[in-house]
């Protein structure tokens, strides 16, 4: 997926090594999150995302399509993942007659339960990363030129 969006970008002979080595960074980063979480509350990184962000939605849940604009998958993708989460009581969908895209998908109260529990656990991976021997300024820009990089 990473490596995919490298076709498409035409790049300075001298940025891609550090493109490169950012997504691997990025994708490595993903994997242990993704093996903590599925570990621990058995549920993948990806599902916590979509946890995530229809915690956010409130009690009107989204759409898939607006799920997936706020995850960066596909609206089938999105489809697909919810299904397990379903199953588990994690999230209900109210199904829309004409359009499964438009179908919306809300969190359960036990899907926030592990949503919360998933968090701390996620934080406590986190505190253990390099990037936290930085001063909160030096962390701040760096996230501010991470979100410039998006935007481009």
């Amino acid at each position: 997926m990473y490596y995919a969006c490298m076709k498409t970008l035409d790049l300075a002979p001298h940025t891609e090594p550090t493109v490169l080595q950012f997504l691997e960074t990025a994708a490595s980063l993903e994997r242990k999150l993704d093996r903590v979480l599925s570990s621990t509350k058995g549920v993948s990184f990806s599902e916590y995302r979509l946890l995530k962000a229809l915690s956010a939605a409130g009690p009107t849940g989204l759409s898939r399509i607006d799920l997936a604009d706020s995850v960066g998958l596909t609206a089938s993708a999105v489809t697909r993942a919810l299904k397990p989460l379903e199953k588990i009581h994690l999230v209900v969908t109210e199904r829309s007659e004409r359009d499964a895209r438009q179908s919306l998908a809300v969190i359960t109260p036990a899907g926030r339960e592990l949503l919360d529990d998933a968090g701390n656990i996620l934080r406590d991976a986190l505190r253990g990363l390099p990037i936290n021997a930085l001063s909160p300024q030096k962390i701040s820009e760096f996230q501010t030129r991470l979100g410039e990089l998006g935007k481009r």
